[in-house]
């Protein structure tokens, strides 16, 4: 069965679509196969892998269509550049769907129900990129998934973000999901050059401990760039800082696997 990651930060522009798009990319070039869902209305993660949206086209499918029957999930999953990297895209008919699926019964179980457990024992990973709020969207997908993978940028306001993020994971720990666990905290735009940085990570040390990475994602010009080409950035630039930050991530996040199945 695969392992089921919600990448998810409430505050906007943290390099979370950026995050789920590379280590799911870097994870595939490992060899892994990997499914990234895309549970985000933007669909920057489905433009972010070259897939272009077509509501006209009663042929493609996205993750909205799957919330709606899961007898859509097969027909909605598009492979990628990369043989291992699949994705099942977004759109903006995604937005609407919270007010659709409010009054059903088990609401926050829908894409758990509808999607996972119809392909999980299809990949190794499963990645969901959440939009950036705590709707019905990001519960489910929390509700979803073993663990919770939380990009921050190095600032104070992350910092506020955080700690509504750590109390509805503990509000699904304890009523929803009771395996969600925190897969890890990953900074982001990093700029070892500013003392704010230093002073938000040690902060950020003394409640999340050994669960932050040891690698961190710098500034990179590379990665948005890489983004408006429908590109991860192994496959657009493999000699950049972003690229080399990503792979070295993937394989911390390898290696902690390996020691907990040990």
């Amino acid at each position: 069965m695969a392992k089921v990651i919600c990448i998810s930060n409430q505050k906007g522009g943290v390099g979370k679509t950026t995050t789920a798009v590379n280590v799911a990319a870097c994870l595939a070039a490992y060899e892994k196969k990997v499914l990234l869902i895309d549970a985000d209305p933007q669909a920057n993660a489905t433009s972010g892998l070259n897939i272009q949206s077509n509501k006209n086209d009663k042929n493609f499918f996205t993750i909205y269509d799957c919330l709606i029957d899961p007898k859509n999930v097969k027909k909605a999953i598009k492979p990628t550049e990369m043989k291992n990297l699949f994705i099942i895209p977004s759109c903006s008919d995604l937005a609407g769907i919270e007010v659709e699926i409010v009054d059903m019964q088990n609401r926050e179980y829908i894409l758990k129900k509808n999607i996972i457990e119809k392909i999980s024992a299809d990949y190794d990973y499963i990645f969901i990129d959440t939009p950036p709020s705590l709707g019905l969207l990001t519960i489910n997908a929390l509700v979803a998934s073993n663990s919770a993978l939380i990009p921050m940028q190095c600032e104070y306001y992350s910092l506020e973000g955080i700690s509504r993020l750590m109390n509805t994971i503990k509000i699904i720990n304890q009523k929803l999901n009771k395996e969600l666990a925190i897969e890890g905290v990953l900074f982001t735009m990093y700029d070892s050059r500013m003392n704010l940085t230093h002073q938000i990570i040690n902060e950020v040390k003394k409640y999340f401990g050994d669960k932050i990475y040891e690698n961190v994602i710098p500034r990179n010009i590379k990665l948005p760039e890489s983004s408006s080409f429908g590109k991860p950035i192994i496959l657009y630039d493999i000699n950049s800082k972003g690229a080399n930050s990503y792979l070295e991530l993937t394989k911390e996040i390898l290696s902690r696997d390996v020691n907990r199945a040990a």
